[in-house]
């Protein structure tokens, strides 16, 4: 029976692991935090006692890709203090500020996870290129200008995608605005 499992991940591996890591990878900052995140994937994966049982494997390995990519920005934010942010990053609706607090109650806590799975949700909706240029900006703290370099587009070609993807956002968390207004 062990074989048979052992046999299972390997399959798994090899019919999914180009295309899971350049869905991570198109999401995260470097090689590295994509490597990072398909180790955890995979130790995932070894720890599932029947991989047979799972309905839709690709569904499943999506899915925990996306946790774990979710996760990692978490973290990143978790460490920031308020003193780190970039300039202008501290928005007149005090989300920043509220999301990145360390010492907070069980609502607060609870609000987090929401807005974080809200986050992820409406980023996932947004066309690769204004998502990708909002994550590098908000999340991995580059500057529109090294976007633009690292890209090689027109800064002002950024700061359009860039806001596109506010604009969005804005309209999709609107809910949890208000609800952060209540806390």
């Amino acid at each position: 029976m062990e074989k048979t499992t052992q046999h299972n991940i390997v399959s798994v591996v090899r019919d999914y692991g180009n295309k899971l890591f350049n869905f991570i990878r198109s999401r995260v900052n470097s090689n590295e935090d994509a490597e990072d995140i398909m180790q955890d994937i995979w130790y995932q994966v070894s720890r599932v006692i029947d991989i047979n049982q799972i309905d839709s494997m690709s569904g499943w390995l999506f899915r925990v890709a996306k946790n774990k990519i979710t996760d990692r920005y978490r973290k990143k934010k978790d460490l920031l203090s308020e003193d780190s942010l970039p300039d202008g990053y501290a928005s007149a609706e005090g989300l920043p500020d509220l999301i990145l607090r360390i010492d907070d109650g069980p609502e607060l806590k609870e609000f987090k996870e929401l807005f974080w799975e809200a986050l992820m949700n409406a980023l996932d909706e947004l066309p690769e290129n204004q998502r990708q240029v909002f994550i590098w900006n908000e999340l991995e703290d580059m500057t529109l200008q090294e976007i633009a370099d690292k890209t090689n587009e027109k800064l002002k070609t950024i700061i359009s995608r860039k806001g596109y993807a506010v604009k969005h956002l804005r309209k999709r968390l609107a809910d949890l605005y208000e609800e952060l207004n209540t806390l």
